[in-house]
Protein backbone atom coordinates (compact mmCIF):
# COMPACT_ATOMS: atom_id res chain seq x y z
CA UNK A 1 0.00 0.00 0.00
CA UNK A 2 3.34 2.09 -0.25
CA UNK A 3 5.79 3.94 1.96
CA UNK A 4 4.66 7.70 3.18
CA UNK A 5 5.13 10.44 3.72
CA UNK A 6 4.85 13.80 5.57
CA UNK A 7 2.59 14.75 8.28
CA UNK A 8 1.50 17.69 9.69
CA UNK A 9 1.96 17.30 13.39
CA UNK A 10 2.95 20.95 15.12
CA UNK A 11 0.09 22.77 16.04
CA UNK A 12 0.97 25.19 13.68
CA UNK A 13 -0.23 23.09 11.02
CA UNK A 14 3.13 23.39 9.29
CA UNK A 15 4.61 20.12 7.51
CA UNK A 16 6.86 18.30 10.81
CA UNK A 17 10.93 18.62 9.81
CA UNK A 18 11.08 14.45 9.92
CA UNK A 19 9.07 12.46 7.31
CA UNK A 20 7.06 9.68 9.15
CA UNK A 21 6.97 6.52 6.64
CA UNK A 22 4.55 3.80 7.42
CA UNK A 23 4.66 0.68 5.72
CA UNK A 24 1.00 -1.07 5.55
CA UNK A 25 2.52 -3.88 2.69
CA UNK A 26 5.30 -4.81 4.17
CA UNK A 27 5.44 -3.73 8.18
CA UNK A 28 7.75 -6.30 9.97
CA UNK A 29 6.71 -7.29 13.43
CA UNK A 30 9.53 -6.31 16.03
CA UNK A 31 9.82 -8.10 19.25
CA UNK A 32 8.47 -4.85 21.60
CA UNK A 33 5.61 -5.79 19.11
CA UNK A 34 4.56 -8.97 19.42
CA UNK A 35 2.62 -9.55 22.36
CA UNK A 36 0.26 -7.20 21.40
CA UNK A 37 0.41 -7.45 17.76
CA UNK A 38 -0.33 -11.42 18.06
CA UNK A 39 -3.44 -10.26 20.34
CA UNK A 40 -4.75 -7.94 17.39
CA UNK A 41 -3.64 -10.40 14.98
CA UNK A 42 -6.20 -13.39 16.42
CA UNK A 43 -9.23 -10.46 16.38
CA UNK A 44 -8.40 -9.15 13.18
CA UNK A 45 -8.14 -12.58 11.20
CA UNK A 46 -11.70 -12.59 11.62
CA UNK A 47 -12.90 -9.36 10.02
CA UNK A 48 -13.44 -10.36 6.65
CA UNK A 49 -15.34 -13.60 7.32
CA UNK A 50 -17.54 -10.73 9.35
CA UNK A 51 -17.76 -8.63 6.37
CA UNK A 52 -18.25 -11.52 4.01
CA UNK A 53 -21.23 -12.76 5.99
CA UNK A 54 -22.86 -9.23 6.72
CA UNK A 55 -22.35 -8.71 2.94
CA UNK A 56 -24.33 -11.94 1.83
CA UNK A 57 -27.16 -11.04 4.63
CA UNK A 58 -29.83 -11.59 2.90
CA UNK A 59 -32.64 -11.58 5.62
CA UNK A 60 -36.17 -13.28 6.04
CA UNK A 61 -38.02 -10.32 4.57
CA UNK A 62 -40.39 -12.91 2.82
CA UNK A 63 -41.02 -14.93 5.25
CA UNK A 64 -41.85 -12.18 7.67
CA UNK A 65 -44.38 -10.04 5.20
CA UNK A 66 -46.33 -13.85 4.90
CA UNK A 67 -46.12 -13.96 8.93
CA UNK A 68 -47.78 -10.69 9.19
CA UNK A 69 -50.30 -11.41 6.50
CA UNK A 70 -51.19 -14.55 8.11
CA UNK A 71 -51.39 -13.64 11.56
CA UNK A 72 -53.74 -16.51 12.36
CA UNK A 73 -51.80 -18.78 10.32
CA UNK A 74 -49.55 -20.77 13.37
CA UNK A 75 -47.23 -22.64 10.11
CA UNK A 76 -46.62 -19.18 8.93
CA UNK A 77 -45.80 -18.20 11.59
CA UNK A 78 -43.54 -21.11 12.89
CA UNK A 79 -41.95 -20.59 9.07
CA UNK A 80 -40.79 -16.85 9.94
CA UNK A 81 -39.63 -17.81 13.14
CA UNK A 82 -37.56 -20.78 12.08
CA UNK A 83 -36.36 -18.46 9.19
CA UNK A 84 -35.73 -15.83 11.12
CA UNK A 85 -33.72 -17.30 14.25
CA UNK A 86 -30.64 -18.73 12.46
CA UNK A 87 -30.14 -14.98 11.32
CA UNK A 88 -30.53 -13.40 14.32
CA UNK A 89 -27.44 -16.21 15.93
CA UNK A 90 -25.43 -14.62 13.15
CA UNK A 91 -26.34 -10.85 14.32
CA UNK A 92 -25.43 -11.69 17.81
CA UNK A 93 -22.08 -13.40 16.20
CA UNK A 94 -21.63 -9.39 14.27
CA UNK A 95 -22.42 -8.15 17.90
CA UNK A 96 -20.31 -10.49 19.99
CA UNK A 97 -17.33 -9.24 17.39
CA UNK A 98 -17.72 -5.51 18.18
CA UNK A 99 -17.32 -6.02 21.29
CA UNK A 100 -13.64 -7.92 20.51
CA UNK A 101 -12.67 -5.01 17.99
CA UNK A 102 -13.78 -2.35 21.02
CA UNK A 103 -11.38 -4.38 23.28
CA UNK A 104 -8.19 -3.83 20.57
CA UNK A 105 -8.14 -0.77 19.41
CA UNK A 106 -6.83 0.96 23.03
CA UNK A 107 -4.57 -2.01 23.64
CA UNK A 108 -2.61 -0.27 20.04
CA UNK A 109 -3.34 3.15 21.09
CA UNK A 110 -1.67 2.39 24.67
CA UNK A 111 1.28 0.91 22.71
CA UNK A 112 1.35 3.82 19.96
CA UNK A 113 0.68 6.63 22.11
CA UNK A 114 2.13 6.04 25.60
CA UNK A 115 4.92 7.96 24.29
CA UNK A 116 5.71 10.36 21.25
CA UNK A 117 3.30 8.62 19.10
CA UNK A 118 5.60 10.55 16.12
CA UNK A 119 8.35 8.28 17.08
CA UNK A 120 6.21 5.18 17.60
CA UNK A 121 4.50 5.26 14.70
CA UNK A 122 7.84 4.81 12.91
CA UNK A 123 9.46 2.01 15.16
CA UNK A 124 5.74 -0.15 15.93
CA UNK A 125 4.64 0.07 12.15
CA UNK A 126 2.89 -3.25 12.38
CA UNK A 127 1.09 -2.08 15.28
CA UNK A 128 0.25 1.41 13.59
CA UNK A 129 -0.89 -1.37 10.50
CA UNK A 130 -3.74 -2.92 12.19
CA UNK A 131 -4.95 0.29 13.88
CA UNK A 132 -5.54 1.67 10.44
CA UNK A 133 -6.76 -2.24 9.39
CA UNK A 134 -9.03 -1.41 12.45
CA UNK A 135 -10.57 1.87 11.35
CA UNK A 136 -10.48 0.72 7.81
CA UNK A 137 -12.82 -2.30 8.44
CA UNK A 138 -15.00 -0.03 11.09
CA UNK A 139 -16.01 2.52 8.06
CA UNK A 140 -16.46 -1.02 6.04
CA UNK A 141 -18.71 -2.79 8.57
CA UNK A 142 -21.21 0.80 9.22
CA UNK A 143 -21.55 1.19 5.46
CA UNK A 144 -22.81 -2.71 4.98
CA UNK A 145 -25.18 -2.39 8.30
CA UNK A 146 -26.49 1.02 7.06
CA UNK A 147 -27.84 -0.26 3.49
CA UNK A 148 -28.89 -3.49 4.43
CA UNK A 149 -32.27 -2.64 6.19
CA UNK A 150 -33.17 -6.48 6.71
CA UNK A 151 -31.25 -6.64 9.54
CA UNK A 152 -33.57 -3.59 11.41
CA UNK A 153 -36.54 -5.50 10.20
CA UNK A 154 -35.33 -9.07 11.03
CA UNK A 155 -34.32 -7.92 14.59
CA UNK A 156 -37.24 -6.17 15.36
CA UNK A 157 -39.62 -8.71 14.09
CA UNK A 158 -37.73 -11.43 16.49
CA UNK A 159 -37.91 -9.32 19.66
CA UNK A 160 -41.84 -8.57 19.05
CA UNK A 161 -42.20 -12.90 18.39
CA UNK A 162 -39.98 -13.33 21.29
CA UNK A 163 -42.33 -10.97 23.69
CA UNK A 164 -45.39 -12.90 22.63
CA UNK A 165 -43.78 -16.51 23.08
CA UNK A 166 -42.84 -15.34 26.26
CA UNK A 167 -46.43 -14.39 27.34
CA UNK A 168 -47.65 -17.70 26.34
CA UNK A 169 -44.68 -19.50 28.00
CA UNK A 170 -42.31 -17.61 30.30
CA UNK A 171 -39.57 -20.04 29.97
CA UNK A 172 -39.05 -19.96 26.03
CA UNK A 173 -36.48 -17.31 27.09
CA UNK A 174 -34.55 -20.30 27.98
CA UNK A 175 -34.14 -21.06 24.91
CA UNK A 176 -34.30 -19.07 22.53
CA UNK A 177 -30.98 -18.12 20.38
CA UNK A 178 -31.12 -14.62 22.03
CA UNK A 179 -32.52 -14.17 25.23
CA UNK A 180 -34.95 -10.66 26.28
CA UNK A 181 -31.69 -9.60 28.10
CA UNK A 182 -29.47 -9.79 24.82
CA UNK A 183 -31.58 -8.80 22.69
CA UNK A 184 -32.17 -5.28 24.47
CA UNK A 185 -28.35 -4.85 24.43
CA UNK A 186 -28.00 -5.92 20.87
CA UNK A 187 -30.95 -3.36 19.66
CA UNK A 188 -29.51 -0.84 21.12
CA UNK A 189 -26.17 -1.71 19.14
CA UNK A 190 -28.14 -1.98 15.79
CA UNK A 191 -30.47 1.17 16.24
CA UNK A 192 -27.40 3.24 15.73
CA UNK A 193 -26.61 4.49 12.40
CA UNK A 194 -22.99 3.46 12.75
CA UNK A 195 -22.47 0.78 15.53
CA UNK A 196 -19.22 -0.31 14.98
CA UNK A 197 -18.36 3.27 15.29
CA UNK A 198 -19.81 4.48 17.95
CA UNK A 199 -18.33 1.45 19.93
CA UNK A 200 -14.51 2.12 18.98
CA UNK A 201 -15.58 5.80 19.74
CA UNK A 202 -16.44 4.98 23.30
CA UNK A 203 -13.60 3.27 23.52
CA UNK A 204 -11.23 5.74 22.45
CA UNK A 205 -12.88 8.47 24.74
CA UNK A 206 -12.83 6.18 27.67
CA UNK A 207 -9.01 5.32 27.29
CA UNK A 208 -8.33 8.76 27.02
CA UNK A 209 -9.99 9.78 30.33
CA UNK A 210 -8.72 6.55 32.54
CA UNK A 211 -5.07 6.58 31.12
CA UNK A 212 -4.10 9.88 32.94
CA UNK A 213 -0.53 8.52 32.37
CA UNK A 214 -0.98 9.38 28.75
CA UNK A 215 -1.30 12.89 28.07
CA UNK A 216 -4.07 13.23 25.43
CA UNK A 217 -1.94 15.27 23.28
CA UNK A 218 -0.15 12.29 22.37
CA UNK A 219 -3.49 10.39 21.50
CA UNK A 220 -5.16 13.54 19.27
CA UNK A 221 -1.62 13.47 17.79
CA UNK A 222 -1.11 9.90 16.99
CA UNK A 223 -5.16 10.36 15.48
CA UNK A 224 -3.99 13.39 13.78
CA UNK A 225 -1.19 12.06 11.71
CA UNK A 226 -2.51 8.60 11.03
CA UNK A 227 -5.44 10.73 9.35
CA UNK A 228 -3.09 12.91 7.74
CA UNK A 229 -0.39 9.80 6.60
CA UNK A 230 -3.49 8.79 4.68
CA UNK A 231 -5.01 11.58 3.49
CA UNK A 232 -1.95 11.93 1.70
CA UNK A 233 -1.83 9.04 0.22
CA UNK A 234 -4.60 9.14 -1.78
CA UNK A 235 -3.96 12.78 -2.57
CA UNK A 236 -0.64 12.58 -4.26
CA UNK A 237 -0.71 13.35 -7.93
CA UNK A 238 2.18 10.63 -7.84
CA UNK A 239 -0.12 8.00 -6.60
CA UNK A 240 -3.34 8.63 -7.85
CA UNK A 241 -3.20 7.43 -11.59
CA UNK A 242 -2.16 3.81 -9.60
CA UNK A 243 -4.69 4.03 -7.34
CA UNK A 244 -7.02 4.63 -10.13
CA UNK A 245 -6.17 0.92 -10.92
CA UNK A 246 -6.51 0.00 -6.98
CA UNK A 247 -9.72 0.85 -5.94
CA UNK A 248 -9.00 -0.72 -2.59
CA UNK A 249 -5.76 0.52 -1.93
CA UNK A 250 -7.39 4.29 -2.32
CA UNK A 251 -10.76 3.33 -0.23
CA UNK A 252 -8.54 2.18 2.49
CA UNK A 253 -6.80 5.17 2.61
CA UNK A 254 -10.01 7.31 2.41
CA UNK A 255 -11.53 5.33 5.41
CA UNK A 256 -8.65 5.58 7.61
CA UNK A 257 -8.89 9.25 6.46
CA UNK A 258 -11.99 9.92 7.76
CA UNK A 259 -12.35 7.46 10.81
CA UNK A 260 -9.38 8.67 12.11
CA UNK A 261 -10.43 12.19 11.83
CA UNK A 262 -13.94 11.45 13.72
CA UNK A 263 -11.86 9.85 16.65
CA UNK A 264 -9.63 12.85 16.93
CA UNK A 265 -12.99 15.06 16.53
CA UNK A 266 -14.71 13.18 19.50
CA UNK A 267 -11.86 12.97 21.73
CA UNK A 268 -10.13 16.55 21.55
CA UNK A 269 -10.98 19.44 23.49
CA UNK A 270 -12.36 21.49 20.76
CA UNK A 271 -12.41 18.86 18.01
CA UNK A 272 -11.39 18.44 14.04
CA UNK A 273 -12.74 21.95 13.06
CA UNK A 274 -11.60 24.50 14.39
CA UNK A 275 -8.66 26.72 13.59
CA UNK A 276 -5.56 25.17 14.39
CA UNK A 277 -6.49 21.77 14.41
CA UNK A 278 -3.67 19.46 13.17
CA UNK A 279 -5.62 17.73 11.00
CA UNK A 280 -6.01 19.82 7.34
CA UNK A 281 -10.16 19.04 7.37
CA UNK A 282 -10.58 20.80 4.46
CA UNK A 283 -7.50 18.64 2.22
CA UNK A 284 -9.83 16.05 3.38
CA UNK A 285 -12.68 16.58 1.79
CA UNK A 286 -11.30 18.14 -0.97
CA UNK A 287 -9.49 14.71 -1.72
CA UNK A 288 -12.89 12.87 -0.72
CA UNK A 289 -14.18 15.04 -3.51
CA UNK A 290 -11.41 14.19 -6.00
CA UNK A 291 -12.08 10.54 -5.91
CA UNK A 292 -15.60 11.12 -5.82
CA UNK A 293 -15.52 13.30 -9.59
CA UNK A 294 -13.40 10.50 -10.97
CA UNK A 295 -16.20 7.91 -10.80
CA UNK A 296 -15.85 7.22 -6.74
CA UNK A 297 -19.57 8.32 -5.92
CA UNK A 298 -21.37 5.79 -4.10
CA UNK A 299 -18.12 5.09 -1.80
CA UNK A 300 -17.34 8.88 -1.56
CA UNK A 301 -20.36 9.90 -0.13
CA UNK A 302 -20.85 7.39 2.29
CA UNK A 303 -17.32 9.29 3.74
CA UNK A 304 -18.84 12.21 3.25
CA UNK A 305 -22.07 11.72 5.57
CA UNK A 306 -19.92 10.09 8.02
CA UNK A 307 -18.39 13.23 8.56
CA UNK A 308 -21.55 15.00 7.94
CA UNK A 309 -23.52 13.26 10.42
CA UNK A 310 -20.62 11.36 13.34
CA UNK A 311 -18.69 14.15 14.02
CA UNK A 312 -19.10 15.60 17.19
CA UNK A 313 -18.11 19.23 16.50
CA UNK A 314 -18.95 19.92 13.21
CA UNK A 315 -22.17 21.58 13.82
CA UNK A 316 -20.65 24.08 16.59
CA UNK A 317 -20.58 27.63 16.17
CA UNK A 318 -17.25 28.20 16.16
CA UNK A 319 -16.56 25.75 12.88
CA UNK A 320 -15.56 28.21 10.01
CA UNK A 321 -18.72 28.29 7.49
CA UNK A 322 -16.33 27.46 4.57
CA UNK A 323 -15.55 24.24 5.97
CA UNK A 324 -19.71 23.47 6.55
CA UNK A 325 -20.34 24.50 3.11
CA UNK A 326 -17.88 21.87 2.12
CA UNK A 327 -19.52 19.41 3.79
CA UNK A 328 -23.54 20.95 2.49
Amino acid sequence: MGNLLKVLNDKSGKRAGEDIFIDFERAAVTDAERAVHDEVKAVLDQSTTVLAELGSYEGAGEAIRLAISHPKDEAEQAKAWDAVCPLVKKLKQFYDYSSEVEKMLPKLLQELCQENPEETLQTKQALAKQCAEILSFVLKFDDLKMNNPAIQNDFSYYRRTLSRLKMQDPGSDDSAVVNNEEANRMSLFYAYPTPMLRCVSEATTKFVSENKAIPIENTTNCLAMMSTICRIMAEQPAYYERFTQQTETVQFCQRVTVASLILYDHVHLVGAFKKGSQIDVKATIKVLKMHQAAGGETFTNGLMNALRYTTKHLNDDDTPKAIKALLG
